[in-house]
């Protein structure tokens, strides 16, 4: 697919406000969608087949002049199995060490060979949690670029993240007094 062809549908009813949907234009929507795309087909999974890209939209102020606005991924096998990265860890990974950081995504893509729509594996909900703010849209896309959307939040109710931890001043603290009153 050209991104010239490739025209996103949604494949449910989608919340828009002003024309954007979560806060993304038609013309991000596209962008991110075709990025992932695209990093699906330089997977490498000669075990299991299963091809997965991933797009991480960033918002203007995260990005200097000339510095890519989208960050793909793809999933990484290894014939020992669980060595394995899936491509929304490969994508985030590689965000951070472009010294990307949390308040930086405006969205997330990702795309696989399914007929269906596959969300983000358990373990990389909890890892996307870690540098996205629950408000964060997660597009879903089939094999035909038909998508679904959810929230980072939706995604992962009642989620642990960053702002769940206590500040590590008042951890130590509590430590401290633990070890006193012993």
């Amino acid at each position: 697919m050209t991104t010239s062809t490739f025209n996103p549908v949604p494949a449910e009813s989608v919340p828009e406000k002003d024309g954007l949907i979560h806060g993304v234009s038609a013309a991000e929507l596209q962008d991110i969608g075709q990025k992932c795309l695209d990093a699906k087909a330089t997977a490498y999974c000669p075990y299991s087949l299963f091809r997965v890209g991933a797009s991480l939209l960033l918002h203007d102020s995260a990005t200097s002049a000339g510095a890519p606005r989208i960050i793909t991924g793809a999933n990484v096998e290894n014939a020992a199995y669980p060595v394995g990265t899936c491509a929304e860890r490969v994508a985030m990974g590689t965000a951070v060490v472009s010294g990307h950081k949390l308040g930086d995504f405006k969205a997330v893509a990702v795309a696989t060979d399914m007929d269906e729509f596959c969300s983000p594996c358990g373990m990389c909900r909890q890892f996307l949690r870690e540098f996205l703010g629950l408000d964060v849209p997660i597009f879903m896309f089939s094999k035909e670029g038909k998508f679904i959307v959810r929230t980072m939040g939706e995604l992962l109710p009642l989620s642990f993240g960053p702002d769940v931890l206590p500040p590590r001043e008042e951890l130590k603290k509590a430590q401290e007094k633990e070890a006193r009153d012993d």
